[in-house]
């Protein structure tokens, strides 16, 4: 797994699982403590992502809200898309749409 970006935007590649869980978890606390108004999360280079690496991505939710931000999912893979959905997490998070 590989995150590169700022406090605005992330793009997180590579697989989102429970090997990669805490540095993503790290990641994105850093980004979403040192910064202030949306922070979009670029899933494009997303391989996969486990049942830790959603829970990653809920917890940043989370904590997105208590700062007063917003986490926003962008190019979100079509395999994680139905999950979201399945899941009703589609209704929860936001997600960009395709353009």
């Amino acid at each position: 797994m590989h995150i590169r970006g700022d406090h605005a935007e992330l793009v997180v590649g590579g697989r989102l699982d429970v090997r990669s869980a805490a540095d993503a978890r790290t990641a994105l606390h850093t980004a979403l403590d040192s910064g202030h108004g949306d922070l979009v999360l670029d899933l494009t280079e997303l391989d996969s992502w486990d049942a830790t690496g959603l829970g990653v991505i809920m917890g940043a939710h989370r904590r997105a809200g208590r700062a007063n931000r917003r986490l926003v999912l962008r190019g979100v893979p079509p395999q994680m898309q139905r999950l979201l959905i399945a899941t009703r997490l589609h209704r929860i998070l936001a997600i960009e749409a395709e353009t």
